[in-house]
């Protein structure tokens, strides 16, 4: 079997930031399958609750500079990075000083949710994607991990899919229970929208809620993960509408659990 690359991309990471489930499967799954010979890259945001002195984050001039659009206005990326302690994993962290130097994650502190959040995930996706590039680094499989990677898989099968790094690559899309119940207006299809993609593919975005960015990232991805009990009724109804050969439920965390991911991402690329 040749030395698969797997992108993982999340909104956290242990032991950086952990507000779910998300930041502990994104910490063992990478570890795990690099020890079985496979080649991982880790791409987060750095929100400002992430103690840069603490965690050792530096920036990466090289991949920093670029701008990203949202809509109408574009943001500069910055590019940091740290080490995971005791594993040989580095973490790349996505940074605007616009979108993430606030001291909270989703929610401000009387708990309302930020409103620019879509704006927050559009940067991200389109982020990760453009840093991946200037590394040069072609993925086998990106791993998408909860709802604000979701528009990952969009990008890469319409406005990256001739792109040299890109080109062969799968997606996998994992869904957690993690929703919300805000609603962003209806600019959100022209801020999501790039080369190659018209109003149409955007339907499911339409709603503007949690259940669209989830829809989005089951109608373009290669496999949909359902990873933790007591789904949120909306999207554990979706998952039951996804076709059984693209559908995999790994709600189940005893020994062999690793085992489904690293044949998974095999069995994708073969």
């Amino acid at each position: 079997m040749s030395k698969l690359r797997i992108l993982y991309v999340a909104s956290e990471i242990n032991p950086f930031l952990q507000t779910s489930e998300v930041a502990d499967l994104v910490r063992k799954l990478p570890q795990a399958m690099q020890e079985r010979g496979m080649e991982i890259r880790i791409l987060v945001p750095r929100f400002g609750l992430i103690n840069e002195r603490k965690n050792r984050l530096h920036e990466v001039v090289r991949l920093s500079g670029i701008n990203i659009a949202v809509g109408e206005e574009e943001k500069p990326l910055v590019i940091k990075v740290a080490s995971i302690p005791n594993a040989k994993l580095q973490v790349y962290f996505i940074d605007n000083e616009d979108y993430f130097h606030r001291k909270s994650v989703f929610y401000d502190k009387q708990n309302n949710f930020y409103e620019d959040n879509d704006e927050r995930a559009i940067f991200f996706c389109k982020g990760v994607i453009e840093t991946v590039k200037k590394l040069g680094w072609a993925p086998d499989i990106v791993h998408c991990n909860d709802w604000m990677t979701s528009l990952i898989p969009m990008y890469i099968k319409t406005t990256y899919k001739n792109d040299p790094i890109f080109q062969n690559t799968k997606t996998v899309f994992t869904v957690y229970n993690n929703s919300f119940e805000h609603k962003f207006n209806g600019d959100l299809i022209n801020k999501v929208k790039m080369l190659d993609i018209d109003d149409s593919m955007l339907s499911n975005l339409e709603s503007g809620d949690f259940e669209g960015f989830i829809k989005i990232g089951i109608e373009y991805s290669d496999a949909v993960i359902q990873t933790g009990e007591g789904l949120d009724k909306g999207v554990a109804k979706l998952f039951k509408t996804i076709p059984n050969n693209k559908k995999i439920d790994i709600t189940d965390k005893t020994d062999g659990y690793l085992e489904t991911y690293y044949n998974l991402y095999n069995e994708l690329v073969g």
